[in-house]
């Protein structure tokens, strides 16, 4: 029986439900052309003649005119045009009043708010039409795709997934991060647990107690003022002392029995250390209490040597360094866990994700039209569309048949933050289905521009220097590969679509798990256990076994629909 929450019912039977009509025909428009010189359709034009619109919500999209070379492209190869709508603040609460309303575009891209429009049975079940319009989207998601099913009750495909499809990882930010400088000084030798990173923390600060510009030197500090504590807190923890993948603040066992990492002893002692680093000033003492600016102005200033955090948060601070030339004070990124016995995570390829992905509402009056769009896209023509743009203008074919682009054009992508929105190349890919990095299609070309030679073209000279020292030729040849990892049976778990009940416990637990860490950590060492133990009994008396049985179930459920 498909799930459907008895709040949702309510309040949809409560409203009055507004038909939103985003299907019909747009309008002839007049001719565009193209400054590479490739024909590409008239916008609002097809092959045939007649456009249909899509409306389309993208919850990490932005303004789309429909007008970029690519966009007009993929117009012609499927008479589709989109018409795109995005958030317009952080807390804006656009899926909740499509549901009050029952008025919702003809695709829709969620992110966490995909189970409530399940709940409230705002998207179709796409398995039909597949079956019929989609050979490429099956081809993309290849044996993966059965893992799209909602679950063992409910086989129906609501969304398809907006995460990498297989592939391989050429970069990572690690499960902890050391300034190059560091490690210099350790004639490149990088620490794999966390007693070697303590101890080249404090020789360094014993020799370089201040940097040049006098400001004391920061042994390592942490964001957690707000929701980047999951980031640097949270997520770092399961990382470094259980050696366990991503998925949220949730461990699961080889039989699929999920546990809040937080009760796990290893967890318990990886925060003892952190108690430690806090009470001998190591741990910045204001980790706690600064803002995230604040954060990243500290990395900024080179002064702080160490990071438990992913690259797309502390970039910001990097840059600045960057653009002053002190590239010695950026970060490598290390496969640290707490002792030998525990292996990195980094690489492992947790298979696809799903819960975050493009559905179709009910409101579509063409779901056809939106089917076969969704399968152009999934296309080895789309993908590479999508991903290197227009032939002869953004990419060209070589001798061999494979794909290259030009000097001028990877200066362009790479030195112009507008390109994307210029060439289209990029632009509409995510969240759409794609393949993985390093996947190569029949030429042997890949279907990303991402491959290993670009990355270590894009190296800086650090990362060169530590490659030599280490003799590799990525930096993630360090860490334990991905085929020394299995793959499990469940999608990574903070992107699945959970009811309603299991979030309004998860959500309590975090916020206990929030502040009683920090708690436990900037408290006295004699008073840790107390401190651990005290948080312990707050998450039980919160729901925490409720929460591990219901998520243990959903996991069951996932896997069992996956069949």
């Amino acid at each position: 029986m498909k799930r459907r929450k008895l709040c949702a019912l309510m309040l949809v039977a409560s409203m009055a439900a507004g038909i939103l009509g985003g299907c019909g025909d747009g309008d002839a428009q007049t001719t565009a052309g193209n400054e590479g010189g490739t024909e590409v359709p008239a916008e609002g034009s097809s092959a045939s003649g007649d456009v249909v619109e899509l409306t389309f919500y993208n919850a990490d999209g932005q303004e789309d005119p429909w007008t970029d070379p690519v966009a007009l492209a993929l117009t012609e190869a499927t008479g589709v045009k989109l018409k795109t709508e995005y958030p317009v603040s952080s807390d804006d609460q656009k899926v909740a009043l499509m549901i009050a309303e029952q008025n919702y575009p003809d695709m829709i891209y969620a992110k966490g708010d995909a189970g409530a429009l399940i709940d409230a049975g705002a998207l179709i079940d796409m398995s039909d039409l597949i079956d019929e319009y989609g050979p490429n989207i099956k081809k993309l998601y290849g044996d993966e795709y059965e893992k799209l099913r909602y679950s063992a009750d409910d086989p129906s495909i609501y969304q398809l997934s907006s995460y990498a499809v297989g592939g391989e990882v050429y970069k990572t930010s690690g499960t902890a991060q050391l300034q190059w400088d560091v490690l210099k000084e350790n004639n490149y030798e990088y620490p794999k647990t966390l007693d070697e990173l303590e101890t080249m923390l404090k020789d360094y600060i014993a020799a370089h107690p201040t940097t040049e510009d006098g400001l004391d030197t920061i042994g390592f500090t942490l964001s957690a003022s707000d929701w980047h504590w999951m980031i640097t807190v949270g997520n770092p923890a399961g990382f470094i002392a259980d050696g366990a993948p991503d998925n949220g603040q949730w461990l699961v066992d080889e039989n699929n029995t999920a546990m809040y990492k937080f009760r796990s002893e290893k967890e318990r002692e990886y925060f003892r250390w952190m108690c430690r680093m806090y009470n001998e000033g190591i741990l910045d003492p204001e980790f706690a209490t600064q803002t995230h600016e604040d954060y990243i102005a500290k990395i900024a200033s080179g002064r702080v040597l160490a990071l438990f955090d992913t690259d797309w948060d502390y970039a910001d601070g990097e840059k600045v360094l960057k653009a002053d030339g002190k590239y010695g004070k950026t970060y490598a990124p290390l496969p640290l866990t707490m002792d030998a016995d525990t292996k990195a995570p980094s690489l492992m390829y947790q298979g696809l994700t799903t819960g975050y992905g493009i559905g179709i509402t009910t409101s579509c009056e063409d779901p056809v039209a939106a089917i076969k769009y969704l399968d152009y896209i999934c296309s080895d023509e789309g993908q590479v569309l999508v991903q290197w743009g227009i032939e002869d203008v953004n990419y060209f074919i070589d001798d061999e048949g494979h794909r290259y682009r030009t000097e001028e054009e990877v200066k362009y992508a790479t030195e112009d933050k507008d390109y994307s929105k210029k060439t289209g190349v990029g632009f509409h890919n995510y969240p759409f289905p794609y393949y993985g990095d390093g996947t190569v299609d029949a030429t042997g070309s890949t279907y990303t521009t991402k491959s290993r030679e670009s990355v270590k073209a894009d190296y800086d000279e650090e990362q060169n220097a530590a490659c030599d020292a280490w003799g590799v030729e990525l930096l993630v040849d360090i860490f334990p590969q991905a085929d020394e990892f299995e793959t499990p049976d469940f999608s990574p778990i903070w992107a699945y679509a959970k009811p309603t009940e299991f979030d309004e416990i998860a959500n309590q637990l975090d916020e206990i798990a929030w502040s009683s860490l920090i708690s436990c950590i900037i408290g006295p060492e004699e008073d840790f256990d107390a401190s651990y133990d005290k948080m312990i009994a707050d998450l039980e008396g919160a729901g925490m076994a409720d929460a591990e049985q219901m998520l243990t179930d959903i996991i069951a459920e996932k896997v069992g629909g996956a069949q």
